[in-house]
């Protein structure tokens, strides 16, 4: 069994594009694409449905995912097992863009590269730029600095919103509550701007450092919080509707890489296309 067939096969069914998977691969989309037909040929089976828009996991490919997984890494760690240097990736993500689906982030790394030792640092994209010049990072994942003179490439536009506990109410009368990240924030000034303009009362009540710490509050029913939508807990829900909220306009997501190698690029592109 092909092996690079059936790797292009977890790409596509994990990203859900035979795009995305090509990308990570280095080929072309036709290429993706016809190495997984020869699969379903070999295997007699119809692993992935296509449309137009979406690619999804048959019934008999949910079947093989599990098997293939495993045989993918069995390769792997068969073609490293006489490799001594452990390579290192240290990667910075903004603390407004994580969210629930980390632990799937860090598998499809894994799952890329079992040997590649992977260090994660969340933090303020400011933060994390400092870091990336003095080279403690090799790559950063942040929201669009304020300074646009480094170059990097933008990578997806990530949308936020107003977020509150499921079933919150506010008060009659009273200002809009609100967790935010506090007076350096331009997620903050962007929101309270927005509400002045809309003519909105508001009170600040909890101010905490990233999305985990901000949804937490919203969950509690201490505040409304503004959110990128993919880091929103359970148990909260988009309330800019019904308190009629003015908008809040997406924001850039921007890659950052001092990488020069193939191998750790390779990884970075598996984790910024599992981001989009």
């Amino acid at each position: 069994m092909d092996v690079d067939a059936v790797r292009a096969f977890l790409l596509a069914a994990d990203l859900q594009s035979f795009t995305r998977a090509a990308d990570v691969l280095g080929t072309t989309q036709s290429a993706v694409s016809l190495k997984l037909q020869r699969l379903e040929e070999q295997l007699g089976r119809r692993l992935l449905e296509r449309t137009p828009r979406h690619v999804r996991l048959s019934v008999e490919g949910q079947t093989f995912l599990g098997v293939a997984r495993e045989l993918v890494s069995s390769h792997d760690r068969a073609a490293a097992a006489f490799e001594t240097e452990q390579r290192r990736l240290a990667i910075g993500i903004n603390h407004l863009l994580l969210g629930n689906e980390l632990p799937l982030l860090l598998r499809r790394m894994r799952d890329h590269d079992p040997k590649l030792m992977v260090e994660i640092r969340v933090a303020a994209t400011s933060e994390l730029m400092r870091a990336l010049e003095r080279g403690e990072l090799d790559a950063a994942l942040v929201l669009r600095p304020e300074d646009r003179g480094k170059r990097g490439k933008k990578v997806f536009a990530e949308p936020f919103s107003w977020f509150a506990a499921t079933g919150w109410e506010a008060r009659a009368g009273q200002p809009l509550p609100l967790a935010t990240q506090g007076e350096s924030c331009r997620i903050r000034s962007e929101a309270v701007r927005a509400l002045d303009r809309a003519g909105i009362e508001w009170h600040e009540v909890f101010v905490g450092k990233g999305a985990a710490i901000l949804g937490a509050a919203a969950v509690a029913g201490l505040a409304v919080a503004v959110l990128a939508r993919r880091a929103v807990p359970p148990g909260a829900v988009d309330v800019s509707g019904l308190l009629s909220l003015p908008p809040i306009r997406s924001q850039d997501v921007m890659l950052y890489s001092n990488l020069s190698d193939r191998r750790t690029q390779n990884a970075l592109r598996v984790l910024t296309l599992a981001f989009q």
